[in-house]
């Protein structure tokens, strides 16, 4: 059963994701918080598998919650996913950045939804590549990246140092928003060996899923946004 908490100030709108989402049999909501002073208490309190959280939000808003959690040596297991408007994308790359595992517009459709808790909760790739393309299209387009990401990469990493040149074309790929299947194609690889590249560069860089590593690349400069 994937244990699941709610964030977000507007009670119609949680009462719309508790309904959707216990309508899956494999899903159950274990809490409900209508700021993230009371997501992260419920965190703590539950261990959920998932916490859908809202960005803007009264008191304690989602970013500074999201951190909380993430940060939490208690919680490693409990994976944070923004929910969005996508009004806001700097405060979504925030989110990223404070270690959210991904995120998910509130317009998406019932099923896109159900899957995507199922995805994070399994802890397989937590930002679908799509999801990543848009992502870093509409931070290109918008001009919007931070500074170091926009061209100016942080300070060079031991960790980004002990990374084989095969495991950043890998990362880039992963940036570039590919899946497995799509990085094996592109390096003429085997899909095993493709993850097994990926999985090597997470662990090296600390990243807790592909969502971190997209976040890891930008900043020390392992990628750059495509066509712009």
């Amino acid at each position: 059963m994937i244990r699941i908490v709610l964030a977000d100030d507007q009670a119609l709108l949680r009462a719309g994701f508790r309904m959707l989402l216990e309508s899956a049999p494999d899903m159950a909501i274990v809490g409900e918080a209508h700021n993230g002073g009371q997501a992260v208490a419920l965190a703590r309190e539950h261990r959920p598998d998932v916490v859908l959280m809202d960005l803007r939000m009264p008191e304690v808003d989602g970013l500074t919650a999201t951190r909380r959690i993430t940060s939490d040596p208690q919680l490693t297991s409990v994976r944070v996913v923004v929910l969005t408007t996508f009004d806001d994308d700097e405060s979504v790359f925030a989110a990223l950045r404070a270690g959210a595992s991904g995120f998910l517009v509130k317009d998406l459709e019932p099923a896109e939804l159900l899957q995507a808790v199922r995805v994070v909760a399994r802890g397989d790739a937590l930002l679908a590549p799509s999801v990543t393309r848009a992502l870093i299209d509409a931070f290109t387009a918008a001009s919007q990246l931070p500074a170091r990401v926009a061209g100016h990469p942080a300070a060079p990493s031991p960790a980004i140092a002990a990374l084989t040149q095969r495991e950043r074309e890998v990362v880039s790929l992963v940036a570039a928003g590919m899946s497995n299947d799509e990085i094996a194609g592109e390096l003429v690889v085997s899909p095993l060996t493709a993850k097994t590249h990926v999985s090597r560069a997470m662990v090296k860089l600390a990243a807790r899923d592909r969502a971190q590593l997209v976040v890891i690349a930008y900043e020390h400069g392992l990628a750059s946004p495509r066509g712009h």
